[in-house]
């Protein structure tokens, strides 16, 4: 109806008025009791807080998003019997049914494959042998027999077959692994420190608080309502960074002395809001939460911003924007109220932290705090392994080491437990997979999303355009001078463009009447504990130009350094501006 009204200067309705009168009249329509009294709630009452959610929102006059009037009809974790029809009919989701059964990992990446992915869930990224032996096994049996890992120590594998959506799941499932929850409107997989338990540095053992956390997520109902997608991470101190500051809520260990206050002991300081493709990384928020305390601390922020985020643009549904509209101090009082204790606050200053992570530490050999035994970080080309070489590592985990596999957000795995005089045959072994622990310093920071290859968000090919630079720069740059490059298909940022040294952005060119894959080229980003975003100095690169760009970049560097000077200390000594003018001679 509100399509075929005016303005009064006779203009048509724009879209933002569209939008605001159906809102309106629904909200109307609720309040009158002409719609809603026979409208069926698909949800239980014990998870009902998103639905509940949904009906503020439209009482307020407000429309609810394509993805929010799903949810609205449908519950997204009743879809598991959905997906079993499907398969006996040898079909995939399709349309709404698409985003459902992302509640499930199940993801139809239609038109850039045209066959699912699925992606699963492995809380602080550590599996065991055997579980690595049946992930291989479904990559094999099930997909195109290639297992993916991913920028949030995590695994998927595509290209499923016909039939096999819930033999994969009812297969994660029976070796303690699963996907509910890995994609949609839910908490992503909980990331730790892949050296968590073994790190000499640590402050403290992440492990146990992200399966906690995981399991806490899974069996909470009220929980699963979530108005987009929500990143949390754990940091106990460790050579190897969790990057919990590009979460939505970052956990960071720290150590307080002690006061009358504020008794001694290990801490988690909270910071809100990373969302680094939005240009933002978490900020700190002044509190430390105990080891008794993180626990219904996270539940109460997760239960605000569920209640409290937006229903009606998914650009706008991420805890940032809540933050931005209500502050820092806002969001924390109405946690505050929820909780039976007080968030206290410390200076920065009264906070001891670890030393800054090590960025080579994901990489090569390095003893471990338990006597006689260190991990071993292993190169795995922009994330991917075959079938084959998974199950050969996890046999090499099984005979040299504690048996287990921790997975990096730099795409790659390490094997801990490992006896000292067993390194060389490792190597040996690994070698002959095909694989090294010893790459040189563009490898080990080479990041690269899934891009166009298998995303339909992807604007260019991200992955073969990385092993181009790999191809390009080997042996240019030392192990001991790591030079991170994230290479991410589109504005999503999956792969973190903008902390890196290097950043790549997809995108598209035109070159006569013929689209062409591009990126935008981007330098100087960082980290904790220096975070910054990283400044764009090219648009819109052809791609069979960008190793010969990134080598430029390089050069750069190398032959402005003072001494052995990191490209990310570099980068941080000089402003924006600076950066600019530094690379303008960079051809493009």
């Amino acid at each position: 109806m509100a399509t075929n009204l005016s303005n009064p200067d006779g203009s048509a309705f724009s879209t933002d008025q569209k939008e605001w009168l159906d809102g309106f009249l629904k909200s109307a329509m609720h309040l009158t009791g002409n719609v809603g009294d026979g409208e069926a709630n698909p949800y239980p009452v014990e998870a009902s807080a998103g639905y509940r959610a949904q009906t503020r929102w439209v009482a307020e006059g407000k429309r609810l998003s394509k993805e929010e009037e799903i949810k609205r009809r449908r519950n997204p974790h009743l879809f598991r019997s959905r997906l079993a029809e499907l398969d006996a009919q040898g079909c995939f989701p399709e349309g709404e049914e698409n985003f459902l059964s992302r509640f499930h990992g199940i993801f139809n990446v239609a038109p850039a494959q045209d066959r699912p992915m699925a992606r699963f869930r492995i809380p602080a990224g550590i599996v065991n042998f055997l579980q690595a032996r049946v992930i291989a096994k479904i990559g094999r049996d099930l997909s195109d027999g290639v297992v993916w890992l991913t920028t949030r120590a995590n695994v998927q594998v595509r290209n499923l077959q016909p039939g096999k959506m819930t033999e994969l799941l009812v297969r994660l499932e029976e070796c303690g692994l699963g996907a509910r929850g890995s994609g949609a409107d839910n908490v992503r997989n909980v990331v730790g420190n892949p050296t968590a338990g073994i790190d000499p540095r640590e402050l403290l053992d992440v492990r146990g608080l992200c399966r906690t956390w995981h399991h806490h997520l899974l069996h909470s109902p009220d929980l699963h309502g979530l108005p987009r997608k929500f990143n949390v991470a754990f940091d106990g101190g460790n050579s190897v960074a969790a990057l919990e500051d590009t979460n939505d809520i970052g956990l960071r260990a720290c150590r307080l002395e002690g006061d009358a206050q504020h008794p001694s002991g290990t801490y988690l300081r909270l910071a809100l809001g990373g969302i680094t493709g939005h240009k933002d990384f978490a900020r700190d928020t002044g509190v430390v939460l105990g080891l008794e305390e993180w626990l219904p601390a996270l539940d109460a922020m997760l239960r605000v911003f569920l209640e409290n985020g937006n229903r009606g643009q998914r650009g706008k549904a991420r805890l940032k924007y809540l933050l931005d509209d209500w502050g820092f101090e806002q969001f924390l009082a109405v946690v505050q109220e929820r909780l039976a204790f007080p968030l206290r606050r410390v200076p920065l200053a009264g906070c001891t932290f670890g030393p800054a992570a090590d960025r080579s530490a994901h990489l090569g050999v390095h003893p471990q705090r338990q006597d006689g035994l260190c991990w071993v970080g292993v190169h795995v080309p922009v994330g991917r392994l075959s079938a084959d070489q998974l199950e050969g590592i996890a046999d090499i985990a099984r005979r040299h080491g504690d048996g287990d596999l921790r997975l990096t957000v730099w795409q790659n795995l390490l094997i801990s437990g490992l006896r000292k005089e067993s390194v060389a045959e490792v190597e040996v072994e690994l070698a002959a997979l095909g694989l090294s622990s010893r790459p040189d310093g563009i490898r080990q920071g080479l990041v690269a999303c899934t891009g166009s290859e298998g995303c339909k968000h992807g604007q260019a090919a991200t992955k073969a355009t990385a092993l181009a630079i790999e191809t390009l720069m080997s042996g240019k740059v030392p192990a001991d001078l790591p030079v991170n490059i994230h290479l991410t298909g589109c504005a999503h940022s999956c792969a973190q463009h903008f902390m890196a040294d290097i950043g790549l952005l997809g995108t598209g060119l035109e070159v006569d009447g013929a689209r062409k894959d591009a990126f935008h080229v981007l330098v100087g980003g960082g980290s904790a504990p220096i975070p910054r975003c990283a400044v764009q100095i090219l648009t819109a690169v052809p791609a069979e130009r960008i190793p010969q760009v990134v080598e430029g970049i390089v050069g750069v560097w190398q032959s402005r350094r003072k001494d052995r000077e990191t490209f990310a200390d570099f980068a941080g000594r000089h402003g924006p501006e600076e950066i600019k003018s530094l690379f303008a001679g960079i051809a493009g």
